[in-house]
């Protein structure tokens, strides 16, 4: 038997070792490219530059000037007076779920990866080089995508979403037991990494750490009741605040922050007491809960599209009353949202199939009865980004800024053909989209 020290020599030689840290980008781009006659929308601003060039070197933006030029042999792209913006951001996403709850959770784990990579590419082609999964094992397929070996997005993710007996995230039939009164240690939805299921403190912290073993770059909590869920009660707020703030503490420690998921204004103002740094949804806010969530800067990452479709087949009545209860909900609050200048992220939140995926870029146009079509990019962009931020060391990507045009910001890049300030409905189809870059690396140019 190896001693404490021959062991632990020959697991710092081993090149497996790699396997267990998180995945640092590696994919291979081209030395430089040169965009010139371009109106560029950088992901803050509320209109577009004036004819300008920018120039790519490597992973990043060099420059940004009509006067920008390069070598001969570098490549060049005339836009010729369109438009270049920064890749589009979707802040609320579950890649790795794309079939029905049934089907995803009897298929094989190697099955749902390859969905997912299948998704990671549609995603991409959709004009969206960043997303940040909010609930699934995807950090497996993260690293594959950011290694080359798979055209997709960068991938922020938190792996499994935590959750508590008899909340949002709890599949289990009623006759499965919880663990604690001897039940399964895993059940098949746990086994996929939607979720965790965690109650207490002591296992709240054990299953925050976890995700934090796994490479998660941020946590996120169900802390409310939920749409779809088999026993929530959308009412409810779940998890008591010593929970809450175990995993929000804990967070901070790995100096990243936690999320959380809530819809009714008593889960919101719960959260947003015990320090989490975003709310997911947050359909049914009071003013006097986004006036608290304003001055504590916490963000809204908030969605249209999916309460803006029917409401699915083989939703129960409780299930199609929660939905509509939270539709009823969201003009409410984003106009309360944009009264108080709340940090608005945009997400969309599809699961289940890939055909409702495809309509992902509909969320832009879908806002415009709450926002100015500026606002909706820079919600796509430049704030996704920002709230990336949060995750400070835990962020994969350290070289630069995403979701933004400028000198030294990740080479996340679309030219569109035509001006989305004046008609966002061109960004509805990717057809416009004549140049999906990623890091410097063009996934689609029709021009060259």
């Amino acid at each position: 038997m190896p001693t404490k020290r021959e062991f632990l020599s020959g697991l710092a030689s081993s090149a497996a070792l790699a396997t267990l840290l998180p995945a640092q980008v590696k994919a291979a781009t081209p030395d430089a490219t040169l965009f010139t006659n371009v109106r560029v929308f950088d992901g803050t601003s509320d209109g577009l530059s004036d004819l300008t060039n920018v120039l790519v070197e490597g992973e990043l933006i060099k420059e940004i000037s009509p006067a920008a030029d390069a070598a001969p042999d570098v490549p060049r792209i005339d836009g010729n007076g369109r438009t270049l913006m920064p890749g589009l951001i979707d802040n609320h996403v579950h890649l790795q779920w794309n079939q029905s709850p049934l089907e995803f959770m009897s298929a094989r784990a190697d099955y749902l990866a390859a969905l997912a990579l299948r998704e990671c590419k549609a995603t991409l082609m959709r004009g969206f080089t960043g997303v940040r999964d909010t609930g699934g094992g995807i950090l497996g397929v993260a690293r594959a995508v950011d290694e080359g070996i798979y055209p997709g997005p960068r991938i922020h993710a938190c792996n499994s979403a935590i959750g508590m007996t008899a909340g949002h995230g709890d599949y289990r039939p009623r006759s499965v037991r919880p663990r604690a009164f001897g039940g399964p240690a895993i059940t098949e939805f746990e086994a996929t990494q939607i979720v965790i299921i965690a109650d207490g403190v002591d296992e709240v912290l054990t299953a925050t750490r976890d995700q934090f073993r796994q490479g998660a770059h941020f946590i996120k909590v169900f802390s409310g009741g939920a749409v779809s869920g088999l026993y929530d009660p959308l009412d409810i707020n779940e998890y008591s605040p010593q929970e809450l703030l175990a995993a929000v503490e804990e967070a901070k420690r790995w100096n990243t922050y936690a999320a959380s998921h809530a819809y009714m204004d008593s889960s919101v103002r719960s959260a947003i007491e015990a320090g989490f740094a975003c709310i997911e949804h947050c359909n049914l806010m009071t003013p006097e809960s986004m006036e608290l969530a304003v001055e504590k800067g916490v963000w809204l990452s908030t969605q249209v599209g999916f309460f803006m479709t029917p409401i699915p087949e083989g939703f129960t009545e409780a299930q199609a009353t929660r939905q509509k209860l939270a539709q009823d909900g969201l003009d409410t609050m984003l106009q309360l949202a944009k009264e108080y200048g709340a940090k608005i992220a945009l997400g969309t939140d599809f699961v289940g199939s890939s055909e409702t995926k495809a309509t992902q870029l509909n969320e832009l146009s879908l806002r415009t009865p709450w926002f100015s079509n500026a606002e909706i990019l820079q919600q796509a962009t430049g704030n996704n980004g920002r709230l990336w931020e949060l995750a400070g060391p835990r962020n994969p990507y350290q070289k630069g800024p995403v979701g933004v045009i400028e000198a030294g910001a990740y080479a996340d890049i679309l030219l569109v053909d035509g001006d989305p300030i004046a008609d966002i409905s061109v960004m509805s189809d990717p057809e416009n989209f004549d140049v999906i870059m990623k890091g410097g690396r063009a996934y689609k140019n029709t021009i060259a």
